[in-house]
């Protein structure tokens, strides 16, 4: 990606005559996110010009089926997507691109669920999706007499639930013979918000806490955790339907670090054209040998951020054929924990040449910042746990029970 790709890809101004469909609608709405950011930060979710913008685009039906009446769109869509909306904040491309996905995740539960969901008006659901199995699952009997499972529990991390129609849920059936995990789809009618966050970073995700208290849930909105997560067949008109949705997960998390670094490295050059030293008799920043050094550096290590990113990409979007899906899989985790890191630093760096200034409330460097550090904080970027499970893997070593690839 040269120079000048970069800076485009910051505005959403630039025009390419053969870019794609999807990219534009991106590009489109990237100077929105932009604006809307600090208010998304206060209201801690996303604003209501920025839901009501990405829903005419026809964001959220990127990636339903087309059966479905959705694109039924692929991969690298999906990630080059969430990347150009996090040029313009970070947060507000997480939200989106979470509740983007989760409707991809919806096709592997039974067809009635997703005529549910799916099949009627607007054609897309807002479904949160918090993976961690912190509930119970009880089988139990509907008022009509139809079998289904009774859910409790409490989970974090709900990203956008303040904007959601359905809720999943994991958990861990009762039973003494087994652990078996299975995820739960519920009306949002019936689930307790907990508004827990106030963060420094990554506000507008509005990631607050859910509970669920003895809610009846009926079968086909339930599905075995490793149905949902696991590999499912190649399938016309549904891009993602083949891959595991944990590797997906990782990279589309990923994108907004690697959209951040981007634009912190646009807004350092930017800032060198016209910044003049303070306690200097004028001079100029960008005639500053080391700034020059530290703005070298950043374009190469923010390429290298993007090529991790894109090498995820490539090798998942091969993985129905690999010789190797495990060792695959391990790489696309490994990239897009490497791209996370190297994400950080780059923002890091900037910022440390940029001045005290870069810290006001209205500049976009410190929001950058401050958006990065938390995203760093998900467990899928833990470099230290991303590395062992790599070393154990090539060493060929078993995946222990909580191991996730």
């Amino acid at each position: 990606m040269g120079d000048q790709l970069i800076g485009e890809e910051l505005s959403g101004h630039a025009v390419v005559s053969d870019e794609p469909a999807w990219a534009g609608r991106a590009r489109g709405l990237v100077d929105l996110l932009d604006a809307e950011a600090a208010h998304a930060e206060e209201l801690r979710q996303l604003t209501p010009a920025v839901l009501d913008a990405a829903a005419r685009s026809g964001l959220f039906r990127m990636v339903v089926p087309e059966r479905w009446g959705g694109e039924g769109r692929g991969l690298s869509e999906l990630i080059d997507t969430t990347r150009i909306l996090a040029t313009g904040c970070p947060a507000s491309a997480w939200t989106l691109s979470f509740l983007v996905m989760h409707n991809w995740l919806i096709t592997r539960f039974p067809e009635q669920l997703q005529a549910e969901v799916l099949g009627s008006a607007p054609g897309y659901g807002l479904v949160p999706a918090p993976l961690a199995p912190t509930g119970r699952l009880r089988a139990a009997t509907g008022a009509d007499g139809a079998p289904g499972w009774e859910v409790t529990g409490r989970w974090e991390w709900a990203t956008g639930v303040r904007h959601a129609d359905w809720v999943m849920v994991t958990g861990l059936e009762d039973r003494d013979d087994a652990l078996v995990a299975r995820f739960a789809v519920l009306p949002i009618s019936d689930v307790v918000v907990d508004d827990v966050w106030h963060t420094s970073g990554m506000r507008a995700t509005g990631s607050d806490d859910v509970r669920v208290e003895g809610v009846f849930v009926p079968e086909h909105r339930t599905l075995v955790a490793e149905d949902l997560l696991e590999c499912g067949p190649v399938t016309a008109g549904d891009g993602l339907a083949h891959l595991p949705v944990m590797a997906v997960l990782a990279l589309m998390a990923a994108a907004p670090a690697v959209g951040a670094a981007e634009r912190a490295v646009a807004e350092y050059e930017e800032r060198l054209r016209s910044r003049v030293l303070a306690y200097s008799f004028g001079d100029k920043a960008a005639e500053q040998p080391a700034a020059q050094v530290r703005l070298g550096t950043a374009l190469a290590d923010v390429r290298a951020a993007r090529a991790a990113l894109d090498g995820g990409v490539a090798v998942l979007g091969g993985i129905a054929t690999s010789a190797d899906p495990m060792a695959d899989r391990m790489a696309v985790r490994l990239a897009a924990a490497d791209a996370v890191r190297r994400s950080v630093a780059v923002i890091s760096m900037v910022c440390a040449g940029a001045g005290a200034s870069v810290y006001k409330a209205d500049a976009p460097l410190q929001r950058l910042q401050r958006d990065v550090e938390v995203l760093k904080g998900h467990v899928i970027f833990d470099w230290d746990r991303t590395t062992e499970l790599a070393g154990r893997v090539a060493l060929g070593l078993p995946l222990r029970p909580a191991d996730r690839l």
